[in-house]
């Protein structure tokens, strides 16, 4: 492994256990405030953040001797296709998060975790409508997280706690915003796209705050430090750390670690917020954790 590489992997590793501990800091910030408000106040600091790299990101790039800029026509189309994604991913991002975000009121960080990491075995499913191909493997990643599902969430006569649904249907907004952010990244600047998607995010939460809720600064300010870590590091600099390791790391390589973010949530959930899993719900979440891994393993191409 060549030295880019090993610090692309260390860059990735960081960024699932800012990701995973993220989930303990918004259960925390549950007690002062409200989902949305949350979520508002959450996203004001990812957009700012954003602008910020964008800013940094601009300059190097301009500064570049190798810089091409884009002809006028490439321009305009590109723009084009920055509103229209970061709307449509912003729009699939709040409904995503704030499903997250009410949830996690009910249940715990650790099972948040790997309930919302069920968008890697739920993506390639759904890719299904659009034509993608979907392996084996994919198929007994599906089945292994319906069985550990199962033992995670499900109770004596087979009834499911509300917060486990809520962080489910989050799980499935999940999965289109992402496909919504394969389809858009090809065509758009993936730094603009995700500062536009935050600030969309950022304007419907503040907006369902003031219409739901009752948002106020003495409860915006008891949570301040879990809204800054979520809206800093967690949006701000794992998006950036993601963008940086992934153009040196196997694609391979940095969704299985990038998956370690659902491992993290649960040891999140444990030390921060000392909460214990039953042995039923352990082992629920080591099966859906394999399914996570078996859903991305690449099968290796057939030799014609």
């Amino acid at each position: 492994m060549n030295r880019k590489a090993l610090f692309g992997n260390v860059l990735l590793l960081i960024t699932a256990i800012i990701w995973g501990t993220a989930f303990a800091a918004q259960r925390v910030g549950m007690d002062h405030i409200e989902p949305f408000t949350f979520g508002a106040c959450r996203y004001v600091l990812a957009t700012l953040a954003l602008a910020l790299i964008i800013f940094v990101f601009e300059g190097r790039k301009r500064r570049n001797p190798d810089y091409v800029a884009p002809t006028e026509e490439e321009s305009q189309e590109e723009k084009k296709q920055t509103l229209r994604g970061g709307i449509l991913c912003g729009i699939a991002l709040f409904v995503a998060s704030s499903f997250q975000q009410i949830g996690i009121q009910y249940t715990s960080a650790g099972k948040t975790a790997f309930i919302t990491a069920l968008y890697i075995v739920l993506v390639p499913v759904f890719g299904l409508f659009l034509k993608k191909r979907v392996t084996w493997l994919t198929w007994l990643g599906v089945a292994l997280s319906a069985v550990g599902l199962y033992l995670l969430c499900i109770k004596e006569g087979f009834t499911i706690e509300m917060g486990d649904f809520i962080v489910f249907l989050c799980s499935i907004c999940f999965s289109v915003h992402i496909l919504l952010c394969d389809h858009f990244t090809g065509k758009a600047d993936p730094l603009k796209l995700s500062f536009l998607q935050f600030f969309v995010c950022c304007v419907l939460s503040w907006v369902a705050a003031f219409i739901a809720e009752t948002p106020n600064i003495a409860g915006i300010t008891a949570a301040g430090f879990a809204i800054f870590y979520c809206g800093v590091f967690s949006a701000g600099l794992g998006y950036t750390f993601q963008m940086i390791a992934q153009k040196d790391t196997d694609p391979t390589v940095a969704s299985l670690l990038m998956s370690l973010e659902s491992v993290f949530g649960a040891i999140g959930g444990y030390f921060i917020l000392h909460e214990v899993l039953s042995a039923k719900e352990l082992i629920g979440c080591c099966i859906m954790f394999a399914a996570i891994i078996v859903a991305q393993i690449p099968l290796p191409e057939k030799k014609n």
